[in-house]
């Protein structure tokens, strides 16, 4: 088994400016309709849950990108950030299949300025 990592760190004020400047644009590129789902839902604190998310999907680009031919492979659509039936969050792929991967874990954490996201995952040699 190999063992892969990603990690990714962003500032809340640029999701939120992104949002604010571009609307639905950025939200329709970046997320899928269940992750804005989740994140509106969220009112007042939706601007973390929207930067967590966006370090969860390059913290998920980063630990899968040995498994790919080419960076272009991957979209973001094709990693969805969804939560359990205990709110803890999980990756779900969407449209995109890797074989090799046994086991993927995430963690998302936010704070009053930064969202950070940690992705671990076991793969098949």
């Amino acid at each position: 088994m190999q063992v892969l990592c990603g990690t990714d760190i962003i500032e809340i004020s640029r999701i939120r400016t992104s949002i604010e400047r571009t609307g639905n644009t950025f939200l329709n590129m970046i997320f899928t309709p269940a992750e804005i789902d989740y994140c509106e839902s969220k009112r007042n604190a939706k601007y973390y849950h929207y930067a967590g998310r966006f370090a969860a999907k390059e913290a998920i680009f980063k630990a899968v990108s040995p498994l790919l031919k080419d960076k272009f492979d991957i979209s973001w659509h094709n990693a969805e950030v969804i939560n359990d039936e205990n709110g803890n969050p999980k990756i779900k792929f969407l449209h995109i299949k890797f074989d090799k991967i046994k086991n993927i874990d995430i963690s998302i954490s936010h704070c009053k300025e930064y969202a950070v996201a940690t992705v671990v995952a076991m793969v098949e040699e």
